[in-house]
């Protein structure tokens, strides 16, 4: 699939297998979540651009480059996306945040939309969707259909674990938008759910479950 990229780091490999484990805490969950936020957020922004600046070491003046930060904003989608959200914020802790909350029904599986919430200026700004799992696709279209109605042009989604399916449907909608995901697992079941998965992502993050 264009514009699909999945890790395959070592470090995201050894952090899947426990965050997968069904008898990983809480509190270790929530830290590879962290962690592997972090490492998807280097691999998204290997096309960063630089400022040239000028710097003064200890020993001599020098040119260097230096990243914008107030280029760039962090969208979690609510509210498994909170989870990514300190791993990229580490990488990039002056970005602007917003929130987009969805939840999904649970007889259609169509995502509903009950908050949105982005900085002024997001249409000047690249944009990180954070959602720890891409399933059937629903929500991570919605979202990025409210962010293109905010006049946003970059957009790049990040996952830790995503489905063939909801790969599909995001790339035929948004095809332009790159997602840059942990792992593609087998496929959906026949409740939506990602086979092997982790299970739901934001009841093992807040400890819901």
């Amino acid at each position: 699939m264009k514009n699909v990229i999945e890790s395959n780091h070592p470090l995201i490999e050894h952090k899947l297998s426990i965050l997968r484990d069904k008898n990983t805490s809480t509190k270790e969950f929530r830290e590879l979540v962290k962690e592997i936020s972090m490492i998807l957020c280097y691999e998204a922004m290997r096309d960063a651009k630089l400022d040239e600046i000028q710097i003064e070491t200890p020993i001599k003046k020098m040119k260097t480059h230096r990243l914008n930060e107030d280029h760039y904003a962090f969208i979690p989608i609510l509210r498994a996306g909170l989870g990514m959200l300190d791993g990229v914020i580490s990488v990039l802790p002056t970005a602007k945040v917003g929130h987009i909350g969805m939840y999904r029904d649970e007889t259609t599986y169509e995502p509903i939309n009950y908050f949105f919430k982005v900085p002024d200026g997001i249409e000047n700004r690249e944009v990180f969707l954070l959602d720890p799992m891409l399933a059937t696709g629903g929500s991570a279209i919605d979202a990025i259909d409210l962010l293109k109605k905010k006049g946003v042009e970059k957009i790049k989604f990040l996952c830790i674990i995503s489905a063939p399916e909801g790969l599909k449907q995001v790339n035929k909608a948004y095809p332009d938008v790159p997602i840059y995901t942990a792992c593609i697992d087998e496929k959906l079941n026949e409740n939506k759910y990602i086979v092997p998965g982790l299970g739901d992502a934001g009841d093992r993050i807040f400890g819901t479950k």
